[in-house]
């Protein structure tokens, strides 16, 4: 096995940790872990299914009463929705563990979300130089 490989494996491993995962991750675990769908927990937050939607796919982030209600709804705490501390959902167990398939599409996932990230920040750093440019 090559560093890669191995890399790659404990990557799969630890697809789901504090570090990876982000708000909309364990948003959408929470809800899934109550056994609620996307719906029911809109509704019951009294938002629409798109908005949730958005906060699921880190599109946008809920406001200060939103994220309140949405710790005491899906028993977590509101420290472990939003920064992965605290009492929350834990990382699947070595006896839950998933398909090597799975493993690897979700770490590839992850990996291309950090790299969306890097290219949109690198996007709107080039937009302010361009305005910056163009006003002079």
């Amino acid at each position: 096995m090559t560093d890669i490989d191995s890399n790659a494996e404990i990557d799969a491993r630890n697809w789901y940790s504090n570090e990876t995962a982000t708000f909309g991750d364990r948003l959408a675990d929470a809800r899934m872990a109550q056994g609620m769908t996307q719906e029911d927990l809109a509704r019951r937050l009294g938002v629409k299914l798109a908005t949730l939607a958005r906060w699921e796919n880190d599109i946008a982030e809920p406001r200060a009463n939103r994220l309140s209600m949405m710790s005491g709804l899906l028993n977590v705490s509101l420290r472990w929705l939003l920064t992965g501390d605290g009492e929350g959902l834990s990382a699947p167990t070595d006896d839950e563990a998933m398909p090597h398939d799975v493993t690897e599409i979700l770490t590839e996932l992850r990996q291309t979300q950090g790299e969306l990230v890097r290219l949109a920040n690198r996007v709107g750093h080039l937009e302010k130089r361009l305005r910056l440019i163009w006003k002079n």
